[in-house]
């Protein structure tokens, strides 16, 4: 099953779904520089299945994108970057 993402900027979130229901989320500040990753949440019956890293990856794809850094703030977040070394460059 393919998580489709979705960015509400309003609420400073990323949402991923499978057919329509949110499986997973993860919540971040802006300051215009910086994108500070604050949370990341998986239902817990879709847990297990690398949800939480693919929003985590869509994430800072869209902070890099935009020019920005990154500030993992969650300890999931951080982790997914010790896990991911080649995207040190984006960390501040």
């Amino acid at each position: 099953m393919t998580v489709e993402f979705e960015h509400d900027e309003a609420r400073r979130r990323y949402l991923g779904r499978i057919d329509g229901e949110v499986v997973c989320a993860l919540d971040y500040a802006d300051d215009g520089e910086v994108v500070s990753m604050t949370r990341t949440f998986t239902n817990p019956p879709f847990r297990g299945r690398g949800h939480a890293g693919e929003i985590t990856e869509h994430a800072v794809q869209q902070a890099e994108a935009a020019g920005r850094r990154v500030r993992p703030m969650c300890w999931y977040v951080a982790q997914w970057f010790d896990e991911h070394p080649d995207r040190a460059h984006l960390l501040a």
